[in-house]
């Protein structure tokens, strides 16, 4: 078990992708951030469901650690995670007039130095916040805000896991991206069931599979795998309940760039192909903007607004991508773009049947996407998913 003991009420980030410049809540209601003040940083929580967005600092009574972590709840206030000695205390902050006021939740002590622990992706519907701590032969999931009686241990996955992605909207399967063998595979903690854990992405047996995001409307699935080309990441996309290969279409890497998913469009139901989906694009010249639908082939190259929170932005239902940005003139500003559905006029190809479970589809020349296909609770290649439920 992970050497973690709670604490009454009185990490270090190892995901191969940059974090976010800010968090925001599964509904797109708030955000929060640490935010630069000189050489010191402070929390500050955002507020994006009114009519124009507006930011609440909640300074504490110092200064905070540049690696301290926050997390927008659903109710407005803002949980923080703060180490010191080993010792990661979480807290929930809100405003009180002038001040800050703080609730303390407790405490998780992870003493074995190898023991990395930090928050895990704002989980559907607000209420409850999770972390997970990843020690040298097992990553144990938290509880740490929401429960009854401070920090409290869930589950405990045998390997090391990184990732995080909620498969529906309960919160109640959590998708781990987990390293054991030699190889990364994703599995799914039930979080319903005292911690079942079941096989969830299984591209090729001698392959590192990472699931990156999951839209739970529309079940559809990104990807980043090195099984289209050994050594070398690729991403791709899925649907959970097709029996249609994974696809790793040439748009989404383009030459001497990373790009990273941070948004799917909500709301399309039974109609993966046509979820637009935001990307992060790492490139020499700095980070920009993509715009991608499976039902295309080609991403779509947007300047990224000035000041933006990079890595940071969602989508509304009738296909809108919000991007925070903060500057000298505008400190919470929200970009707002339109993308066109140029796929949506296209009559649907007829959908291609795979040769083989393990079938990778890696044609230059990008085959028509698969019909709308409905989310079913089967695996997306070879990995069976036993009583795992999405809906």
């Amino acid at each position: 078990m992970t050497a973690c003991a709670i604490e009454p009420a009185a990490g270090d980030e190892d995901d191969r992708t940059a974090r976010p410049g800010c968090t925001i809540t599964a509904d797109g209601a708030y955000a929060a951030r640490l935010a630069p003040a000189g050489d010191c940083w402070f929390p500050e929580r955002w507020t994006l469901d009114g009519p124009e967005p507006y930011a609440v600092p909640l300074p504490g009574h110092q200064p905070e650690e540049p690696g301290t972590e926050v997390q927008p709840m659903g109710d407005g206030r803002v949980l923080i995670r703060r180490l010191a000695d080993g010792r990661h205390s979480f807290s929930l902050l809100y405003p009180t007039g002038p001040g800050t006021g703080e609730l303390p939740l407790g405490a998780v002590e992870c003493p074995d130095e190898g023991t990395r622990l930090r928050l895990l992706p704002p989980a559907p519907g607000g209420s409850r916040a999770y972390a997970l701590a990843v020690g040298r032969l097992s990553s144990a999931v938290w509880l740490v805000a929401g429960g009854a009686f401070g920090p409290e241990h869930l589950a405990e996955v045998p390997g090391r896991c990184s990732g995080g992605v909620w498969l529906d909207r309960t919160g109640r399967m959590l998708a781990l991206d987990r390293e054991a063998g030699g190889r990364t595979k994703t599995v799914v903690v039930d979080l319903e069931r005292g911690g079942e854990v079941s096989p969830l992405l299984q591209i090729a047996a001698d392959s590192d599979d990472r699931l990156l995001l999951a839209d739970p409307d529309s079940g559809l699935l990104l990807i980043r795998s090195d099984a289209p080309s050994p050594g070398q990441d690729r991403v791709g996309w899925g649907v959970l309940g097709s029996t249609l290969p994974v696809r790793f279409p040439e748009c989404l890497r383009p030459a001497h760039c990373r790009v990273t998913p941070f948004a799917i469009q909500p709301g399309q139901v039974l109609t993966p192909e046509n979820c637009a989906v935001a990307l992060r694009v790492d490139g020499p010249l700095g980070s920009w903007v993509g715009v991608w639908r499976p039902a295309e082939r080609q991403m779509r190259h947007l300047p990224a607004p000035q000041g933006w929170l990079t890595g940071a932005g969602l989508w509304t239902g009738d296909g809108v991508l919000q991007l925070p940005y903060a500057t000298a003139e505008v400190p919470c500003g929200v970009a707002r773009v339109t993308v066109p559905d140029v796929a949506a006029a296209q009559p649907a190809a007829e959908p291609r049947e795979p040769e083989g479970p393990g079938e990778l589809d890696d044609d230059p020349d990008e085959p028509d996407p698969p019909a709308p296909v409905a989310p079913r609770p089967v695996p997306l290649q070879q990995a069976p998913l036993a009583r795992l439920v999405t809906n």
